[in-house]
């Protein structure tokens, strides 16, 4: 029962961080589909976007350190800083060339950087979006231009497109903050099931609130991820009964050789 008691906060934790990822994550695609999409406000600069989203994000993070809330400790080298923005970057940038990526190195790279400083999820987060930030902000009119032919500049704003834009980078930030928890708690394996479950959500929402229509085709693919992410839960489930049963015979002949070592010596 006392290692029930010791782990169950960090399995609240876990479903915490899990949790906050798929809502987060949904939301910010709902709010960026009615932002972006030629039906809602036809914002089409998304390099420029994820610079927003960054941008909040490094603030939040600083005013966070500033007042106390957070505390930076540990010490990352400049020319690190500026590599793991490049390769961020150029993922984020990939994946607006296109969707089919995924962000599975994203997450190995975090991790092991993570891994290599010995330094918390909210921590890291701090030291790695001002730079991102940044750069984004300096690259994303040229790549956004390049993409879509048009100037952040001759975008007329609305009051509802004001209001889905500043939605969209508050979600964002609550996206990037249980994103780095994520990373902190769970293997890649399991993050890639984590992006499946995002997509059976956000399909089963756009289908839900904006009338998207769905195909057999979609329909079997939605299927065939949820029995995969039950397979995998499954087969993590089995592997932990598997070591925990291991561990326990263990301390039981452990347990035993030290009962029998007195009768031995008598």
């Amino acid at each position: 029962m006392e290692i029930k008691e010791r782990k169950s906060p960090f399995t609240v934790c876990n479903v915490g961080a899990w949790s906050m990822t798929v809502v987060s994550s949904v939301g910010i695609i709902m709010a960026n589909r009615q932002l972006m999409s030629p039906q809602g406000f036809a914002f089409d600069f998304a390099t420029m976007l994820s610079s927003f989203h960054y941008s909040l994000t490094a603030l939040v993070c600083l005013v966070s350190n500033a007042v106390g809330y957070s505390a930076s400790t540990h010490v990352i080298p400049l020319w690190e800083l500026i590599l793991f923005s490049v390769v961020a970057n150029a993922s984020i940038i990939a994946m607006n060339f296109s969707l089919i990526l995924n962000s599975q190195g994203f997450f190995q790279l975090i991790g092991s950087l993570q891994k290599k400083y010995s330094i918390g999820s909210f921590e890291l987060l701090t030291k790695t979006t001002p730079m991102q930030a940044l750069s984004l902000l300096f690259l994303s009119p040229f790549i956004d231009f390049y993409l879509t032919g048009k100037l952040l500049s001759n975008y007329k704003f609305s009051s509802g497109a004001f209001i889905f834009l500043l939605l969209s980078c508050s979600i964002a930030v609550f996206c990037k903050v249980s994103l780095y928890l994520c990373i902190g708690r769970f293997s890649a394996a399991s993050f890639q099931v984590l992006g499946h479950m995002k997509t059976i959500c956000v399909m089963t929402l756009a289908w839900l609130l904006f009338d998207s229509k769905l195909s057999l085709k979609n329909f079997l693919g939605m299927a065939l991820a949820a029995m995969g992410m039950l397979a995998y839960t499954w087969a993590v489930e089995a592997e932990k009964e598997a070591t925990n049963s291991k561990s326990l015979r263990n301390r039981k002949d452990k347990m035993s050789g030290e009962v029998m070592k007195p009768l031995t010596s008598t």
